[in-house]
């Protein structure tokens, strides 16, 4: 499975981002994470538990994010995206809202034409600092994978107490600037399609009107191994409705 040793790292290509420079806030060597996903590159929490589980401070993420962006602008590299996922979820790291001002410092100082993106589960918005640090950035790429409680169960598999109710609440603050990115999938207890499950997440969508909606599914190793994904033609013919109406949605098989 995947895992990040460094806090930065790329640019590597990205199919949403472009060039895209990584950073990893949460410990190196394993994985950090209040979902445990069926689907994670980064494979199960309990298989990416490592003893040593410090996230990296403020001044370490500044001073290797200056090492990378200044070594990149004069060596020519492109940057198109600073962006934040790395082994676990981002916003859990306690200097998370500093580390995004520094950023985007940084940013305007060696790249002020990228953007800072944050790829998150939404689970952390309910704090202050957080959701103030996602409005700041360019694009806040948050997370609803299901319509129900339930179907979240089955494929975040939230660690702690998570309601997608409240998600949802708060997720309305944003006025719709951000980016809602949902996996599509299925296995033998769950379909993200099934005529049910659709319908709520399009009625999901209609009442938080992102600027942009990003669906996808399945493109790497995932630990669970029963899983199967949907075409891009599966994917557009689901999405229609919102084309329809407006929306502005990426699919990516």
């Amino acid at each position: 499975m995947l895992h990040f040793d460094d806090i930065v790292f790329g640019p590597i290509f990205s199919r949403r981002l472009g060039s895209s420079l990584g950073v990893n806030i949460l410990p190196s060597k394993g994985k950090l994470c209040n979902f445990d996903c069926v689907y994670c590159e980064c494979g199960w929490n309990r298989d990416g538990a490592v003893p040593d589980r410090r996230f990296p401070v403020l001044a370490e993420v500044e001073a290797a994010l200056k090492e990378r962006l200044s070594k990149a602008a004069a060596n020519g590299i492109p940057v198109d995206s600073i962006t934040f996922s790395g082994n676990g979820e981002p916003t859990m790291n306690p200097d998370f809202a500093a580390i995004i001002d520094v950023t985007l410092q940084l940013r305007d100082e060696f790249f002020p034409a990228a953007k800072v993106s944050v790829l998150s589960n939404a689970t952390l918005i309910g704090r202050d600092d957080v959701a103030k640090a996602l409005r700041k950035v360019d694009n806040p790429i948050l997370k609803i994978d299901a319509s129900s409680q339930d179907l979240a169960q089955k494929i975040n598999k939230p660690v702690g107490t998570y309601r997608l109710a409240d998600v949802i609440d708060q997720l309305k603050s944003f006025d719709g600037n951000f980016i809602l990115q949902t996996m599509f999938l299925r296995s033998s207890e769950f379909d993200t399609a099934a005529p049910e499950a659709l319908a709520g997440w399009l009625d999901i969508v209609r009442v938080l009107r992102p600027r942009q909606v990003m669906v996808y599914t399945i493109d790497r190793e995932t630990p669970d191994k029963t899983l199967g994904k949907y075409t891009v033609e599966e994917m557009t013919a689901m999405v229609q409705p919102l084309i329809d109406e407006g929306f502005d949605v990426q699919v990516r098989g």
